[in-house]
């Protein structure tokens, strides 16, 4: 991924703040520059591959905010061009100017010598990297050495008409986009009606940019990296969290001159393009089987809650879903990750997209058994009790517990 990120523009009544805003603009801009793995874009693109082996063939990929030079995107397809039948490769990257993180910047021996090389725009200007069937160097192999380059018109946002017209041309948008812009870029890649595989966060699921499409069956999680740590390199002097550096140099990434590593246990692959794992059928016991066997002590011998503002039951644990279930279920939005359509209906969540059955004039926030001033907090769903136990709890007349996120599913042929 190559950087892109709005840049904070600070008022002269603010001076005194300029140097917050500052290390602020800098701060996102390095939360921008997530530089994914060979190894996490070779395992997504197979499982892909191994639904459909064609998958690719005779297809335009687009790699926006993807600078060869540095992205593992765009040296896995090059490195594969031949293999996966591709049409044209088309990879564009975000002008050093527009950036402000990159004061330093310096262009490349390959720019340099090339008679394209403009010393103004190679500051000012993206540039547009494209790779097709044309053995350019004479070697008998298309790879990354055939690559052709020129700026373009403008700095390269995504936004832009140009990047845009090349989104129209493609049949694939793949890449992990700026942190920062993550639901514009969202926006912009599934307003072009292309299939695309996106890296980005767990906690993205109930965006509104993202979760409608997940309910019409648009969109999925990706096979990979939902359970898993990715690693992914920063630049230096990019504040990286000691034990997140430490996990990524035990997974085989240490630091080196270029780059330090941080891994992220909460990332994940948006994607509409299909691929096995999302057919695979969860593995479930029945009602019964679960209030008997489970492992899970909140089900067993006890059974289900139910919410006390929607007419669904509370099943805190995806392995505890129970197969015979024909009403609606709330269950944690790591569900999302063993989704198969074919077996359950996403029919929303508690976040405000689901009708609550229920709605309570006052409350009051009461949290390990002591009341607060502050009535803040989600009453998104809540399931009744008998008394204000250990955690998030509200006295709406009588006690209820607050619940964390949860999708609302239903059986495929339930009630």
């Amino acid at each position: 991924m190559k950087p892109q990120s709005e840049v904070d523009i600070v008022p002269a009544a603010a001076a005194k703040r300029d140097k917050n805003s500052h290390l602020g603009t800098a701060k996102k801009v390095k939360f921008d520059e997530y530089y994914t793995q060979w190894a996490d874009v070779e395992r997504e693109m197979n499982a892909y591959l191994e639904y459909n082996p064609d998958v690719f063939r005779g297809k335009v990929i687009l790699l926006p905010c993807d600078d060869p030079e540095w992205s593992n995107f765009a040296k896995f397809f090059a490195l594969h061009f031949m293999d996966f039948g591709i049409k044209t490769l088309i990879s564009t990257s975000y002008a050093p100017n527009s950036n402000p993180d990159k004061i330093g910047y310096q262009p490349t021996l390959f720019e340099t010598e090339s008679p394209a090389f403009d010393a103004t725009k190679t500051r000012a200007n993206g540039k547009k990297f494209t790779l097709e069937w044309k053995d350019i160097n004479g070697d008998g192999i298309i790879n990354i050495d055939d690559l052709q380059w020129e700026y373009l018109e403008g700095d390269g946002d995504f936004r832009s008409s140009e990047v845009t017209a090349l989104r129209d041309e493609a049949h694939f948008v793949i890449t992990n986009p700026p942190f920062s812009l993550f639901r514009q870029f969202m926006t912009w890649v599934i307003g072009g009606g292309r299939k695309f595989s996106v890296v980005g966060n767990n906690n993205a699921i109930t965006y509104n940019e993202l979760f409608p499409h997940i309910m019409a069956n648009e969109l999925w999680k990706g096979a990979t990296g939902n359970t898993t740590d990715m690693v992914f390199a920063v630049p230096k002097g990019t504040v990286v969290n000691e034990k997140d550096r430490l996990k990524a140099e035990k997974m085989g990434y240490p630091s080196d001159d270029e780059r330090d590593y941080t891994r992220q246990g909460n990332s994940c692959w948006f994607t509409n393009i299909d691929h096995g794992r999302r057919h695979e059928p969860l593995q479930l016991m029945t009602e019964a089987d679960n209030i008997k066997f489970s492992k899970h002590k909140e089900i067993r011998g006890v059974g289900y809650e139910n919410y006390d503002n929607f007419d669904a039951i509370e099943v805190p644990y995806v392995d505890a879903i129970p197969s015979d279930y024909g009403g609606m279920m709330g269950v944690p939005i790591t569900y999302l990750d063993k989704h198969n359509p074919d077996q359950f209906t996403i029919l929303g969540s508690s976040e405000g997209d689901y009708p609550a059955t229920k709605k309570y004039s006052k409350k009051e926030r009461v949290v390990d058994g002591v009341r607060k001033k502050s009535n803040s907090g989600t009453l998104s769903g809540v399931v009744r009790v008998d008394s204000f136990g250990p955690g998030n709890h509200f006295d709406v007349g009588y006690p209820v517990r607050g619940v964390y996120k949860r999708l609302f599913i239903r059986r495929k042929g339930g009630a």
